[in-house]
């Protein structure tokens, strides 16, 4: 039984700024089955209202509810734990936490911040982190698919670095840390034994979604898929699919 769907953005139903063949279509398909749908990104350089922008101009209707990124974890992780953040992020995404109360605490929060990797950066970071502050990773992904076509370095490997040189470990707060599968699956009380995932990410997005419980998680050949990427990462997605409309096709057969 399917009784709930989550769908990655970036790779799925868009790819820089065109959309993936027939995602809205399918998007409206999973909606005319009346399966619950949210949909779960890692992107770390554009805002909350950047990205609901984003699909509404391809044509994907999105609600606000429906929608998470690791910046909403991040959020209820800072208020929860009365911190203030030190943010290594991109410059983009800082309206996001313009309006966070000062705590009396700290935490680093590391996002794909793109240029602003650079010594100084880093080593700020890193300081903090060697005087006691908390660690926050946005996501860990390794690569993202550029605007170039090419794989570019993500967030992942600047925390690793991080976490070598403090000897700390991050709270990944995104994909694929199961509670941020688990919280998207709770706003639409699907359990995780009736859900299903497609991503493009072989080991952020289906890898996770099935150590998170999920009943399946579909693979498409779109966005950062490279050739084998299946076979790189256990547990190994349920089914590699061309695109969105094949996992749309799986999804509706399987229900």
């Amino acid at each position: 039984m399917i009784s709930g769907v989550l769908l990655d953005l970036s790779g799925v139903l868009y790819d820089g700024d065109s959309p993936i063949k027939q995602a809205a279509a399918s998007v409206r398909r999973l909606r005319e089955a009346g399966l619950p749908l949210r949909f779960v990104s890692n992107t770390t350089r554009s805002t909350r209202q950047d990205v609901l922008a984003r699909l509404e101009k391809l044509g994907i209707e999105v609600g606000a509810d429906e929608l998470f990124t690791p910046v909403h974890a991040a959020r209820d992780w800072l208020k929860a734990h009365d911190c203030s953040a030190h943010l290594l992020i991109h410059p983009a995404l800082e309206p996001d936490f313009r309006d966070l109360p000062s705590g009396r605490g700290l935490a680093v929060v590391v996002g794909d911040a793109a240029d602003a990797f650079d010594y100084s950066s880093l080593n700020a970071a890193f300081r903090l982190l060697n005087a006691g502050a908390a660690f926050l990773a946005l996501a860990d992904n390794r690569v993202f698919k550029d605007a170039d076509g090419k794989l570019s370095l993500d967030a992942g490997p600047f925390v690793r670095a991080l976490e070598f040189a403090s000897g700390r470990k991050a709270t990944v707060l995104g994909k694929p840390a199961p509670e941020f599968f688990l919280s998207a699956l709770a706003n639409m009380e699907c359990p995780p034994g009736e859900a299903v995932m497609v991503g493009d990410d072989a080991e952020g997005d289906t890898a996770g979604a099935l150590r998170a419980g999920f009943s399946a998680a579909l693979l498409v050949r779109t966005g950062k898929y490279r050739d084998g990427d299946e076979t790189r990462f256990e547990p190994r997605p349920t089914e590699v699919v061309e695109d969105i409309a094949a996992a749309t096709d799986w999804i509706l057969a399987h229900r």
